[in-house]
């Protein structure tokens, strides 16, 4: 008896998911490797000190990084020019804020520098970054 093929007229109704997959796991692997990048912006080792106040509102960051460059909210400016660039960037800078991230291995004749700069424009309000002392770090 001869065999009939038969033809049922449906199409392939199940979509293959692999791709997809494949698809959404590295995307994850690459936000997973960028996401503390992004989080930093200009990479510092902080000094180390017991009080630590966390910063939870918009704020004005100047960084000092190992090189002794000096940026503003991660764009690379002028030490001549920071206190202008700061001030910008504030509404009222007699009381507002300005916080100054800076490498534990730069001078303190840089910080004071910086410091100075941001004093001549009119800015009374500087904090300094630091991180917190870990219980490894104290028994050192």
């Amino acid at each position: 008896m001869p065999q009939v093929m038969r033809s049922t007229g449906s199409s392939l109704s199940e979509i293959n998911m692999v791709p997809f997959i494949d698809v959404m796991l590295v995307l994850l692997v690459i936000f997973m490797i960028t996401a503390p990048v992004l989080q930093s912006g200009i990479q510092v080792d902080l000094p180390k000190t017991q009080t630590v106040k966390e910063i939870k509102s918009a704020r004005v960051v100047i960084t000092i990084d190992r090189a002794q460059r000096v940026y503003v909210d991660d764009k690379p400016v002028n030490i001549h020019e920071l206190g202008a660039e700061a001030k910008s960037k504030l509404t009222d800078p007699a009381h507002q804020p300005v916080y100054i991230r800076c490498d534990e291995s730069v001078p303190f004749g840089s910080f004071a520098t910086v410091t100075s700069e941001l004093q001549q424009a009119g800015i009374q309000n500087i904090s300094v970054v630091t991180v917190p002392i870990t219980e490894r770090a104290r028994a050192r």
